[in-house]
């Protein structure tokens, strides 16, 4: 337990406030405030929308967060975070679902982000079980499928119900949620249209020292109707998404030297409308560091593969559904790929040219998994339909960020993306390259 005073920070006061005289009950108060600019040029390739916009804009974002964490000895707890969302005028082009101006990904006035209850009882000198209900963020592995989405100005939460199991060096968290949906300016509510229910199970170290580091398998069930926004479209198949989603993930390093791996692969079944579902993803990479070398250098090589529809109709959908992902972290920063219908063949480097600045250069390669399906964004929306063009090749992406922690407290990141458009995006449309641009100061207490 986290004495007062124990770490010389002078927020350590509110980190452990005894709320008892014998310090059973105990408090800890915390939050966050980020300011971010984002600069864009050419937004989608230069496509105009529904509703009249400008392709070129700058604006900016501002998210506050901040909770309350009260524990009763190591049997209770209760966690409440509240946050808010703003944002500046924000004139890029939309669509009739999405129109102009301000998103709910980026404006929610006051909400309560996380609001759950923890009851743990335990199961020996070791393992345990807690009961959690109610508001909570889901994460999971390296959140490829179920995500806070943290890059977002509103993160991303459900309301439900877990377990998590402690039990012989497993961790195993079976849960039921509905997604909560993000009113910009009303409080936030449960959405019956989309539930979300599985197990996540990850233990460390599975096989010994000489296995792999992280074991992770999971089942993960979703069932979304024809709900706000939209319904979710597959090549063409649209309406009630009903899928069961199987997967397992390892990761760790090659033992005697630098280098390390990651792999993680996935497969779904169900139906969209009745349209039976066979879809898949798998993930692969190799990296390299020496971590205690000068300026620290990392090499990671990967390849991302997500499955897409061979026949538009044909009563069988296997376009991959990317769940609850992060998808900003993995398939480029400017977010027009999503784990749907691709391949992204990568390579990844990161330096630390001075004592605490991390300078890191991305650059993939896109293709689309079936020439017959769509290109899908992060969001699983449609960027451009399957049939209007036979190429594969989407186009590149080079990323650069530079991130500067200050102090213990803040941390301050910017970046630059650029997407060069190839010869699907020339063909089917509009095909101006992007630009991508922004500038971040995050200060965490």
């Amino acid at each position: 337990m986290l004495k007062q005073g124990s770490t010389g920070d002078p927020f350590d006061p509110i980190k452990y406030m005894r709320l008892s005289s014998d310090g059973h009950v105990w408090a800890s108060f915390g939050g966050q405030l980020r300011e971010r600019v984002e600069m864009w040029h050419d937004f989608n390739f230069g496509v105009q929308g529904t509703n009249t916009g400008d392709n070129d804009d700058a604006y900016l974002l501002h998210r506050f967060r901040a909770h309350v964490d009260v524990h009763a000895g190591q049997m209770f707890r209760a966690f409440v975070e509240m946050k808010s969302a703003l944002a500046t005028d924000r004139d890029l082009p939309g669509t009739a679902a999405r129109p102009i101006g301000l998103r709910p990904v980026e404006v929610d006035t006051i909400d309560l982000q996380n609001a759950f209850l923890d009851v743990r009882l335990p199961l020996g000198e070791k393992d345990s079980f807690t009961l959690r209900g109610g508001r909570q963020e889901l994460l999971f592995g390296n959140e490829r499928l179920v995500s806070p989405l943290d890059w977002t100005n509103t993160r991303r939460t459900f309301d439900g119900i877990s377990g998590i199991w402690n039990v012989f060096n497993w961790r195993v968290q079976a849960f039921y949620s509905h997604l909560v949906r993000v009113h910009k300016y009303n409080f936030n509510e449960p959405d019956d249209d989309v539930q979300f229910w599985g197990a996540y199970a990850t233990r460390p170290q599975p096989f010994g020292t000489s296995g792999p580091a992280v074991l992770d398998v999971y089942w993960l069930a979703l069932e979304r109707g024809d709900s706000y926004p939209a319904s979710p479209a597959f090549n063409g198949s649209v309406g009630e998404d009903d899928r069961q989603t199987f997967g397992a993930r390892i990761a760790g390093p090659i033992p005697n030297t630098d280098f390390d791996y990651e792999a993680e692969g996935a497969y779904q079944f169900g139906d969209v409308s009745g349209a039976d579902v066979s879809a898949g993803m798998f993930v692969a990479e190799v990296g390299w560091g020496v971590p205690k070398a000068v300026y620290a250098p990392r090499v990671v090589a990967g390849f991302d593969y997500a499955s897409g529809d061979d026949t538009a109709g044909d009563g069988d959908v296997e376009t991959f559904n990317q769940l609850f992902p992060l998808g900003h972290k993995y398939l480029g920063y400017i977010d027009v790929i999503g784990r749907q219908n691709i391949m992204d063949a990568r390579l990844q480097t990161s330096i630390t040219p001075f004592y605490t600045t991390r300078v890191s250069l991305d650059f993939h390669n896109f293709w689309r998994a079936s020439d017959d399906d769509a290109l899908y964004n992060a969001a699983g929306g449609v960027v451009r339909a399957g049939n209007t063009s036979g190429e594969s090749f989407v186009g590149s992406e080079l990323d650069l960020t530079l991130r500067q922690p200050i102090g213990r407290h803040f941390d301050a990141l910017f970046g630059y993306s650029h997407f060069f458009a190839g010869p699907f995006v020339e063909d089917s449309g509009p095909d101006d390259d992007i630009d991508f641009g922004y500038i971040q100061g995050q200060y965490t207490f």
